[in-house]
């Protein structure tokens, strides 16, 4: 697996974990970065402050484009990767779009339940296509 990809899947264990337990995303990411083995990696670090810098535009997005569904009703994993797509999506330059779509979908894949791949692209993809008429 590659660097970044294993980045992500990190990322979104300290956002999934955050939030099962019920803490604060930097109480976690404090954490992790003073108890974990090795040094975390970069790129994990930057999604996730990434995430906490620009979550409430991130769920506004979300709570928007996500037909049918609110917040709340979708499953945690899947909430949690649309937030590091779309944080990647809308604040990162050096991530090209379709990588960060084909990753969150992977994980979806891999992590989530049968019909997530599929959401996942769905509301990524719509945000892409409007991604020059929203403002970060």
């Amino acid at each position: 697996m590659p660097a970044r990809s294993r980045a992500r899947k990190r990322a979104l264990d300290i956002l999934y974990e955050s939030e099962m337990r019920g803490l604060t995303l930097g109480a976690t990411l404090s954490h992790r970065m003073a108890t974990a083995e090795q040094p975390l990696n970069e790129y994990t670090v930057q999604l996730v402050e990434g995430v906490i810098a620009h979550r409430e535009r991130i769920d506004e997005l979300i709570s928007t484009y996500a037909e049918g569904w609110t917040l709340e009703r979708m499953p945690a994993v899947d909430r949690n990767l649309l937030r590091i797509g779309v944080y990647e999506v809308l604040y990162r330059d050096d991530v090209p779009d379709p990588v960060a779509l084909d990753e969150a979908v992977s994980l979806a894949r891999d992590l989530s339940t049968d019909q997530s791949p599929t959401f996942v692209n769905g509301l990524l993809g719509r945000l892409v296509a409007i991604k020059p008429s929203l403002s970060a």
